[in-house]
């Protein structure tokens, strides 16, 4: 009602400056020539007053009087201006009804006036997911921060890429995912979420950029169900739907049947029949389902040599990626995933969920050192790390200084660098903090004795 009241207060006010002037009542308009004639007047008085008192001579009053009539005359002769706008209520009225009634039929053909008000009581869902989302958002603060500190750190422009993502924020993801493939990480996953960025910012459509980026995601890895399922879509948009329904039908066969993707997929064929004019065929039968996945189950088969086996732990761990994508608010989700990933060796992709998971809970540090420890598990010790561990390593670093396996490598990094000083600060602090007789001592100290000896003359 009061919302009402005052779109009917600011439709009068609109229309209030036109019609006032039809409101009030015709007065004329004053012209030049009324100006002129009025001074003229002045002018023959003043000239008899001068007279009167005998100022002016008979015949130089009457040259006088002679040329102030003839100005006179002449200011009869001017053109006058035309007349104000009559007074018109009834014009008025139209005018009122035209404004407000033209507004109404505005309001109702561009606005929504059944939606019912929501009192800031019933909005407890949506609070509580902004609730939710508050860490991320801070999470992803902080990533910007240090990203313009250090514009150069790829890892945390795909960690700032996938944080935006999650909030919703296309725009800003696909460029974060764009810097982190111009300093070189220009891996499947990193693709094809950049990818999907330019499909969520076009709302749905696959442009030729995004399906470009799509086709090579395929080239480096032909299985990828997310690139597979939108050029599929790419197919339906361009008129192909049949072609649409079997990419579709071939990618559901190849899911866990518990896939939360097969519910989209399903809504995608049933829209590309419709297009055809085709019945909705039967959607292809999954592979078996992967509710019950868990990181020991994956390495007890992972060990296994049966092809068939390993193509079905691979089956389950899409599976929980695909749950993840669709839930990815779930913390402990992500944290199975990456030691999924780590089980069967793909290390990119496990530390890709744990940067996943550090971005839900970023004053975890114990997510960062299971991303580290995957990173590492094969990592030659003879071998330089790379910059991913390092950067990885320097931000645990950061938040807890005194991390056995942070100061361990750390100090292994300085030592390959040829900066014996800075691996013995970092091993002298690692010996102290290590129980004195143990292997782990032992192996450390060996280390240390192995550094350079610090030059007796190094001060001159």
């Amino acid at each position: 009602m009061i919302f009402s009241l005052l779109l009917a207060l600011l439709a009068f006010g609109a229309a209030l400056p036109i019609l006032a002037p039809l409101m009030r009542s015709n007065r004329p308009i004053p012209t030049r020539a009324s100006y002129d004639q009025a001074v003229y007047k002045d002018q023959l008085k003043e000239l008899e007053r001068d007279i009167a008192r005998g100022l002016l001579t008979a015949a130089e009053a009457e040259n006088a009087r002679l040329e102030i009539q003839r100005r006179l005359l002449a200011a009869d002769r001017l053109p006058t201006a035309s007349a104000r706008l009559a007074r018109s209520p009834v014009l008025a009225a139209v005018l009122l009804a035209f404004v407000a009634g033209g507004g109404l039929a505005f309001y109702l053909w561009i606005g929504q006036p059944g939606v019912p008000d929501v009192p800031f009581a019933e909005r407890k869902a949506e609070l509580a997911q902004e609730d939710q989302q508050l860490p991320l958002r801070q999470a992803a603060e902080r990533l910007a921060a240090k990203l313009k500190q250090n514009p150069s750190d790829a890892d945390g422009w795909v960690l700032y890429g996938r944080s935006l993502a999650l909030l919703g924020d296309w725009d800003k993801a696909e460029d974060a995912y764009s810097h982190a493939v111009a300093l070189g990480r220009n891996g499947p996953d990193v693709a094809v979420a950049r990818a999907e960025m330019l499909v969520m910012q076009t709302g749905g459509t696959i442009t030729p950029a995004a399906e470009t980026v799509f086709r090579d995601v395929l080239k480096a890895d032909p299985s990828n169900p997310i690139a597979r399922y939108y050029l599929a879509v790419a197919l339906l948009q361009a008129g192909e739907p049949k072609h649409a329904i079997d990419g579709l039908q071939k990618l559901l066969a190849e899911l866990p049947s518990d896939s939360p993707m097969r519910r989209q997929i399903g809504q995608t064929i049933a829209q590309a029949a419709q297009q055809a004019g085709i019945p909705t065929p039967a959607l292809a039968q999954g592979t078996a389902p992967a509710a019950s996945l868990d990181a020991q189950a994956a390495a007890g088969a992972a060990q296994m040599p049966n092809d068939r086996q390993m193509a079905l732990i691979r089956g389950m761990v899409a599976s929980l990626a695909a749950k993840q994508q669709a839930d990815p608010l779930n913390l402990e989700g992500w944290l199975r995933l990456g030691r999924a990933y780590a089980l069967l060796h793909e290390l990119d992709k496990a530390a890709d969920a744990y940067e996943q998971a550090t971005a839900l809970k970023p004053n975890d540090t114990s997510i960062q050192l299971q991303e580290a420890q995957a990173l590492l598990s094969n990592q030659d010790p003879t071998a330089r790390l790379t910059p991913r561990v390092l950067a990885l390593l320097k931000r645990i670093e950061a938040a807890d200084p005194n991390q056995p396996m942070v100061l361990w490598y750390l100090g292994l990094n300085a030592a390959q660098a040829a900066q014996p000083e800075q691996a013995r600060h970092y091993w002298t602090t690692l010996l102290s903090r290590i129980p004195t007789g143990t292997q782990g001592a032992k192996m450390v100290q060996e280390a240390l004795d192995a550094l350079p000896k610090q030059s007796r003359n190094s001060g001159g």
